[in-house]
């Protein structure tokens, strides 16, 4: 079974950065893509940014310029760096990893989500 545990989140003024950080376990073979997702109360969860393995990035055009998406695949971990932070970047952020448990199966990927952590920008 894979675990993602996200951690980072709190509360920061508008201006400030925050780094979250998404650490997978469990039976793991290859982590693919990581990504980052966000959703807000009342809205719908939406994509922030997410990395391949080889570090192909996504960044959203609402973030970019301000998140930076990266992994440590030693780590099985992946960081998001949001800086200038804005009070509409308030939400529960998402760690999501696409992961292959089994290297004789290494083409079945499973898709998983951890808890969320929260982050607040509010003066």
């Amino acid at each position: 079974q894979v675990q993602l545990v996200e951690s980072g989140g709190g509360l920061v003024q508008p201006g400030g950065s925050l780094r979250l950080s998404c650490a997978a376990s469990g039976t793991i073979y290859k982590i693919d893509t990581m990504s980052w997702y966000r959703q807000a109360p009342g809205m719908q969860r939406e994509l922030v940014a997410n990395i391949g393995y080889s570090d192909y990035t996504y960044v959203a055009d609402v973030v970019k310029g301000r998140f930076t998406i990266s992994r440590d695949n030693a780590k099985n971990t992946a960081y998001l760096q949001m800086n200038s932070l804005k009070t509409e970047d308030t939400a529960v952020y998402y760690c999501n990893a696409r992961i292959a448990p089994d290297g004789s199966k290494w083409w079945v990927e499973n898709d998983y989500w951890g808890r969320g952590t929260q982050v607040t920008v509010s003066s």
